[in-house]
């Protein structure tokens, strides 16, 4: 049975380097890959805040009840998700903290 295994960081290239030596560890992978996500969930609360409010707006005004209720279901959901990425942030900073880690940091 022929095993098909490969070094990532060899077979890869980024910048001048492998992959290891942009990415030395899983941590700096990790790093760089959360503090992405977070710019990117700010994004997507942007988006949703328009449109739920432009939902809310547009049923009011043509007294459309089931309209004017998406409106609210979607900000809800945008304020409720807004609240859980700041959570999970001050999560990180407090295991950063306590460990040491600098998880948030993908300047290495």
């Amino acid at each position: 049975m022929k095993v098909f295994a490969f070094d990532i960081g060899q077979e890869f290239s980024l910048r001048s380097g492998g992959i290891r030596s942009v990415f030395p560890s899983f941590g700096n992978l990790f790093s760089t890959i959360i503090f992405n996500v977070y710019g990117l969930v700010g994004i997507v609360l942007i988006l949703l805040l328009i449109f739920g409010g432009i939902n809310f707006i547009i049923g009011a005004g043509s007294q459309n009840s089931a309209q004017i209720q998406q409106g609210q279901k979607t900000l809800t959901m945008a304020i409720i998700g807004f609240s859980v990425i700041v959570l999970s942030y001050f999560i990180i900073q407090i295991i950063e903290v306590l460990t040491g880690a600098q998880i948030l940091s993908p300047g290495f």
